[in-house]
């Protein structure tokens, strides 16, 4: 009988984790769960204060469900990742835990932080087991010529030849062990009940039902519905796959289940939702594989030259949604409100900031994961990097989206408009996506001119990104 340690980071559930149940596996170990915070770390990460929210309350949701299984949670709280690897060094030596099992992290921050305590453990008896538990395929797929894949199609290729060989399957919660003795550690902080939105509640068993009700009533019309962000189309379930709450192959089985176990040539909905899975995956793998796009560099190097116009009056106006465009407005009123933003939003105000105002993408990275309640590495500097055509597949340069005709594409009517810029409720027709001067000055609030002229804007962005091509 020897006692073992399951650090939980990003990957806060007992159903499906990994490092959880490969820790679980000798019935006779005693076993504990360990949580470490980190404020400081997270303030130089950018974390926005209601992903921190919905991370502590998560955590006081495992804290009970591991109780039932008599898993006794341990929780710390200490301001840095270089502090952990002491700390966790005492917590071996003074209860002889024999090991300590944990899921990868891939940022490298993160890593750093692992390797050193991997060297630590070295000397001692303490083995450090970790898995890959992020992503449905563990990162690194390469190429036949032994190169980590770049570009999506072939990756997805190369990801659906994989499952159908070696076909995960999901692994259950650990069942109840014997009562282990109670180690002293650190009370969790009670967290703020007023704060928790009825739109992303608590637990695995809420996360879990969301998941079940969007794969049995909504992802047939996944792919018609999934760029208007009027229509709650999307399965939302962004913030719990960025917590750990819920596994991405969890939604993968659920999806498959909806399928009839097709995992393409399906029902086109829950086939694209089935692909936008695959893109997180690849976002991870190219985080694990390339650590320059996690250390505020971009992914093609050259890119590094942009010489970007970085106003920094513009940026305020755009963080504050009064750039007088209102499906960026909307946009950007809708993640500062609310803390989320819909994925075509997020295309359509990431390529407005990084092209039209030629702002360095980092500004609005950096922006997004101070308020976003999903914040993911991989995923947030992914689609940056993407719209910013400094990315690994990005759009070509010379591709910009134009705000307003996103606008009357995907939100015609105005209905999202004006849930979000109150001062245009009254506007009627066409006129929503881009008021004319009189109609704006006519409103109560006065909605702004637009900071830019587009056609003016777009020369400018293809002179920028030419002078790459052309060096």
């Amino acid at each position: 009988m020897t006692n073992k340690l399951v650090w939980f980071r990003q990957d806060l559930r007992v159903d499906d984790n990994t490092a959880l149940s490969k820790a679980c596996e000798n019935p006779d170990d005693h076993i504990y769960a360990l949580f470490i915070a980190t404020p400081g770390q997270w303030q130089l990460h950018d974390m926005a204060p209601r992903r921190e929210h919905f991370i502590r309350a998560h955590v006081n949701a495992l804290r009970s469900k591991l109780e039932k299984i008599n898993i006794q949670l341990l929780y710390f709280e200490t301001p840095f990742f270089t502090e952990i690897p002491t700390l966790i060094a005492k917590l071996i030596t003074e209860h002889k835990f024999s090991a300590i099992y944990a899921n990868h992290e891939y940022g490298w921050n993160e890593k750093k932080r692992d390797q050193h305590l991997e060297k630590i453990l070295a000397a001692g008896d303490c083995h450090f087991h970790r898995y890959h538990d992020q992503s449905m395929q563990a990162p690194g797929l390469l190429t036949q010529t032994g190169k980590p894949y770049t570009v999506f199609t072939p990756f997805k290729k190369r990801w659906l030849e994989n499952w159908r060989i070696s076909r995960p399957t999901l692994l259950a919660a650990p069942a109840k062990r014997k009562v282990a003795p109670t180690i002293t550690s650190s009370l969790l902080p009670a967290t703020n009940t007023t704060e928790k939105s009825p739109q992303w509640p608590i637990g695995e068993t809420a996360a879990q039902r969301r998941l079940t009700e969007f794969c049995q009533q909504q992802i047939d019309l996944y792919k018609k519905q999934r760029d208007f962000p009027d229509i709650d189309g999307t399965s939302g379930l962004s913030p719990w796959l960025a917590a750990g709450v819920l596994s991405p192959r969890q939604c993968l089985a659920t999806a498959l289940d909806a399928n009839q176990g097709m995992l393409t040539s399906g029902q086109e909905g829950i086939d694209c939702w089935i692909s936008e899975l695959i893109w997180r995956d690849f976002y991870i793998h190219i985080l694990d594989c390339f650590p320059q796009v996690s250390r505020n560099k971009a992914f093609k190097p050259a890119t590094e030259n942009i010489q970007w116009r970085n106003n920094s009056s513009d940026f305020e106006a755009w963080c504050n949604g009064n750039t007088g465009f209102p499906i960026i407005d909307a946009a950007m009123r809708q993640l500062t409100s609310t803390g989320w933003m819909h994925n075509r939003l997020r295309m359509i105000t990431a390529m407005f900031l990084s092209k039209q105002l030629l702002i360095d993408w980092r500004w609005g990275e950096r922006f997004f994961m101070q308020h976003l309640i999903d914040g993911h590495l991989a995923a947030n500097n992914g689609g940056w990097q993407w719209a910013a055509s400094t990315g690994t597949d990005a759009v070509p340069y010379f591709r910009i989206f134009n705000p307003v005709t996103q606008s009357q594409r995907f939100d015609a009517e105005g209905h999202f408009i004006r849930r979000y810029v109150p001062e245009l409720a009254n506007i009627q027709g066409k006129d929503i996506h881009l008021p004319p001067p009189l109609i704006r000055a006519s409103q109560a609030a006065q909605y702004p001119a637009p900071i830019i002229d587009l056609k003016l804007a777009r020369e400018d962005a293809l002179s920028a990104y030419g002078k790459l091509r052309d060096s």
